[in-house]
């Protein structure tokens, strides 16, 4: 799932991200979140936002400012989250994420109820709404910014108060709101209807007299302000005063059913954003479904939000668990037990149940519906149609599928960051949380907040921060922040330390067992028994594909699933196809382990509404996936036949090659960056893929050629893990005897490029001998490309543009023209650096030409990067800058992370030339940064590291060396090196040439 944001600007800006605080520290930024966010959902001109932004006095180039800061945005809450318009940007949320859009609707609800005659459920409304106010809007920004907005959401804010306390009199509560009507009164002097409203409070509280004052105070009041009389509707109340009016008189009041909520007896963590969402979600439905799979907290999560809702509900709020029952005929009869309702008679307790309910303002919560869902689905749309006052809040692995139900996803507990907890002093995740609480109940070691283990040597206390090791962040996540896994783990922590624990993990379901006497076995209290219990729910269809569903790491798509677990699991999908029904059992009722391809996408269907699969969005295409947990119970099942095991993964890698084939003959077209990202999404599964094709005999070629192919696709350029790729190209190579032998010299080739791009030269020049080598007598194109990029990259000969251009005709005949561009890539890269001005144009120009015509994003971004280049070497430095800046708007469009190592550099080179050595210097410093997250030696690419040096040598010397390194450090220190060079761009463009 997608991470939950919530903005408010009812108070200071604040945005949260899953719970946690999004920090966003510059003030312009800040604005121009807030003006984006009082119009989410609307277009913003940028004229008007340069206006808020910069208050009417906007710098030079402020368009292009705005932009950056639209970028710096994008990458602190998400890339979609801001689209950019032909008339400006506009901010896409959900309405419920946003504070102020919250409040309106509540008051608005309320106001409705008020009408309508429901004084009680009004005031529970905008009662809320108002609890959301923080403080004075957007408080923490520059107010004379907002002069429009601000005013304007005080004022709904004073009209909320009203609404609310004409709720609370209607309700019979005048002595209630007297103390907040004279403060109201005091801060308003003159809003005559806070005056109308301590009137009739004084007087519903038997004060005539006190009542009849208060007019006589307003009115002098109103005559020395304003010089005028009290309005209709003060006169209109001060007659029906006098007359003592029958309809003034206070109503009488209701009292609240408690209804049967458990107390809870542990301490309940996290889930701030989904409890928001319930809560959101039943003002807008009267029936919310919380899904999930077992274990992950659902029924917590509904008794905390119905706990938290229950005084809206004038009749109480009650709870009919359902987890014991397994006759689906008695459900009316447990749901009327739950109501405490004792009817005798004959008639059916679904109408006693509904007849009960058909007056009344409830909640009513149906726990553990899973095994009952059709039954539960059918009473809930009974109950719902029969009393209008109901709302229903239900905990079930699949979804009911009723008109009008709001189903919310219960995700597992936040995680921590994959290298650990987080920095010390950031607020832990919910699961650490959780871990932390529970372990300290169990064990008294723990009682004090340290880990038995985590003492000194000295035999002093540790930190109390036992919850922040690295060890503990990883049991969380192996165990997927589901609730019931780190509760039975934390027990665990009585007597074992978490280390131990680890090593333990991959036997979980045997090690978090914690069976509670009087509980049932269906469902008892172990991680194994509530999976069982899911299991057990399943057809033997949807049984057989969660099984083959776990042989895919980190999810896959349909394509994946009908490739891999369609047929009878060995040879290809539909082969040998027995006739079977939807659940591969066959005309004499045996299950035939047989998935018809077409029957995939249902049994996939019947998985994720019983929580057993995961459906993510991710770029438009639908991914599946297990949590580890539940991927684990299913290998299980499918090992207990390990040639069927082994089959399986032999159907997975082989899918995988051939999707890597795919790529590489659609690398540089039209879906050169669909494949990019699509394989970035499958990188767990090729990982895997590569592993068994490492260990399984006769299977290395496969593992060669799928590594191959994601290399000539630039897949581990792409993903800025170069050193990945020439890892598995190192390790399948001569792991199980020799390769075909053109594939041998590929293989070698792919190796020697990644190094040579690296910039290690010792291990460059032996793969480069190997090469040369295995192409023996007839040296091979592949052989002929290397050649010349060894002799471009390490020796910076000229010779070499001409053995590029040849390589680059090669490839052409032999049909291999994603091979071909990158040969005229580094063609024109070469004559750039090494050869004259009219053959760097040259060169240049047909790269350009032959991006544009194959129409393929990421090599366009690389010619017009090369066209920058050229300027700066052979041209215009200041004419540059602009090729050099939609390089890299369009590397990072489309998330790139290799493109901007390489184009920050050459920015600064371009700014450099210009004479800004301050901002050269910084932007070094930057591309220093970027560099070393790739692991890159800069020294290694001779033609790169000359210019970089000259450009390095003229900024110490114009800056001095203590000015260039402050400088530097700076650049190097920042996590933001895109917009630091677009910025900086932006800075030298309306600057010019200087002798800085």
């Amino acid at each position: 799932m997608g991470a939950q944001h919530e903005y408010k600007i009812l108070g200071p800006l604040e945005i949260l991200r899953d719970g946690h605080p999004v920090t966003i520290g510059a003030t312009r930024l800040r604005v121009l979140l807030a003006v984006l966010l009082n119009d989410a959902g609307a277009v913003v001109p940028v004229d008007t936002l340069v206006d808020r932004v910069w208050g009417g006095n906007p710098p030079g180039g402020a368009r292009n400012t705005l932009q950056n800061y639209v970028l710096r945005l994008r990458r602190a809450l998400g890339p979609d989250l801001i689209r950019t318009h032909r008339r400006g940007y506009v901010i896409d949320i959900e309405p419920s994420a946003l504070d102020a859009h919250r409040f309106t609707v509540l008051v608005r609800q309320g106001g409705q109820a008020l009408e309508a005659g429901d004084p009680e459920r009004a005031a529970v409304l905008v009662r809320e709404g108002l609890a959301l106010w923080r403080g004075d809007p957007l408080s923490d920004l520059p107010g004379e910014l907002f002069a429009d907005v601000v005013p304007a959401l005080v004022e709904q804010r004073t009209h909320a108060y009203e609404l609310r306390i004409d709720a609370d009199l209607r309700r019979g509560r005048p002595a209630e709101v007297l103390p907040e009507l004279r403060a109201l009164t005091g801060a308003h002097p003159l809003r005559e209807r806070f005056w109308a409203q301590r009137m009739l409070a004084l007087y519903q509280c038997g004060r005539q007299g006190e009542a009849l004052a208060c007019y006589r105070e307003v009115a002098a009041l109103l005559a020395d302000e304003l010089g005028v009389d009290p309005g209709d509707e003060l006169r209109e109340m001060h007659r029906r005063i006098l007359t003592a009016a029958p309809d003034l008189a206070a109503a009488p009041l209701r009292t609240r059913t408690a209804g049967n909520l458990p107390a809870e007896t542990t301490t309940f963590i996290g889930r701030e954003s989904q409890l928001a969402r319930t809560h959101r979600l039943l003002e807008l439905s009267r029936l919310v479904t919380l899904t999930g799979v077992g274990g992950v907290g659902k029924t917590r999560l509904a008794l905390r939000a119905a706990r938290q809702a229950a005084p809206r509900f004038g009749d109480g709020v009650w709870v009919a668990d359902l987890a014991t029952l397994s006759e689906p005929a008695l459900l009316d009869r447990a749901v009327a037990d739950a109501l405490g309702l004792r009817d005798q008679s004959a008639r059916p307790a679904a109408d006693t149940v509904a007849d009960h309910l058909r007056d009344r303002q409830l909640l009513l919560v149906l726990d553990n519906c899973e095994h009952l869902v059709q039954d539960a689905a059918t009473l809930s749309l009974r109950l719902l149609r029969a009393a209008p006052g109901l709302r229903i809040l239900a905990t079930s692995r699949e979804r009911f599928g009723v008109p009008g139900e709001y189903v919310l996803l219960v995700p597992g507990l936040t995680l921590p960051g994959r290298y650990g907890p987080g920095p010390r002093g950031a607020a832990p995740s919910e699961a650490l949380r959780l871990l932390a609480d529970r372990a300290a109940a169990s064990s008294h070691a723990h009682a004090d907040g340290t880990h038995p283990d985590s003492a000194h040597a000295d035999g002093a206390p540790a930190d109390p921060a036992y919850a922040d090791s690295g060890p503990a962040a990883e049991l969380c996540r192996r165990l997927d922040g589901i609730p019931l896994a780190i509760e039975l783990a934390a027990v665990r922590l009585a007597s074992l330390t978490i280390e131990q624990v680890l090593e333990r993990l991959e036997d979980r379901f045997r090690l978090l067992t914690a069976p509670r006497a009087g509980t049932p076995h269906r469902y008892q209290h172990t991680l194994r028994g509530v999976i069982d219990w899911s299991h057990s729910l399943c057809t033997p269809g949807e049984r057989l594909l969660w099984k083959r569903l776990s042989v895919f790491t980190g999810g896959c798509d349909l394509e994946a699933a009908e490739a891999v677990c369609a047929g009878d699991g060995t040879g290809a999908p539909g082969t040998n196809a027995p006739s079977t029904d939807a659940n591969g059992i066959d005309a004499d009722g045996n299950d035939r382990e047989y998935i018809a391809r077409e029957d995939v996408l249902d049994l996939l269907t019947g998985l994720v509404h019983k929580s057993i699969v995961l459906v993510e969005n991710t770029g438009g295409t639908a991914r599946y996936r297990l949590l580890e947990t539940i991927r684990q119970y299913g290998m299980r099942h499918l090992e207990e036949d390990p040639g069927a095991a082994t089959a399986l993964r032999l159907r997975h890698s082989d899918h995988y090659h051939r999707m890597t084939v795919r790529a590489a003959t659609e690398w540089c077209g039209p879906a050169e960056v669909a494949w990019l990202l699509r394989l970035r999404a499958e990188v767990p599964n090729i990982r895997a893929a590569l592993e068994f094709c490492r260990d399984h005999p006769g299977r290395a070629a496969v593992g060669v050629e799928i590594a191959v192919h994601l290399t000539r696709t630039r897949f581990w350029f792409f993903g800025c893990t170069p050193g990945e790729g020439r890892h598995w190209l190192e390790t399948l190579v001569g792991a199980q005897g020799d390769l075909p032998d053109e594939l041998n010299v590929l293989a070698t080739a792919m190796k020697a490029w990644i190094a040579l791009c690296q910039g290690d030269r010792p291990a460059a020049r032996r793969f480069a001998e190997d090469c040369r080598a295995a192409a023996a007598d007839s040296l091979t194109v592949a052989a002929l490309y290397i050649e010349g990029a060894y002799d471009f990259l390490v020796h910076g000969s000229p010779g070499c543009v001409e053995r590029l251009a040849r390589a680059r005709d090669g490839f052409r005949a032999a049909g291999h023209p994603g091979d071909a561009h990158m040969a005229t890539m580094l063609w024109a890269m070469a004559a750039a650096f090494l050869s004259t001005r009219e053959t760097a144009w040259l060169a240049c120009r047909a790269y350009v030409t032959e991006a544009e015509a194959y129409g393929a994003e990421w090599a366009h971004s690389w010619a017009i990067w090369c066209t920058g280049l050229t300027e700066v070497l052979h041209g215009d430095p200041a004419a540059a800058l602009v090729p050099l800046r939609d390089a890299l708007g369009r590397q990072h469009a489309i998330d790139d992370s290799w493109g901007p190592v390489w184009t920050v550099e050459t920015i600064a080179w371009a700014i450099g030339a210009l004479g800004h050595h301050r901002r050269a210097a910084r932007l070094l410093g930057a591309a220093d940064r970027l560099r070393g997250i790739t692991g890159v030696a800069l020294t290694g690419l001779q033609p790169f590291h000359a210019v970089h040096t000259r450009t390095e040598d003229q900024a110490r010397e114009r800056l001095g060396a203590e000015v260039y390194a402050e400088e530097w450090n700076r650049g190097a220190a920042t996590e933001q090196g895109v917009a630091l060079a677009l910025t900086l761009i932006d800075e030298v463009s309306s600057h010019g040439v200087t002798n800085e």
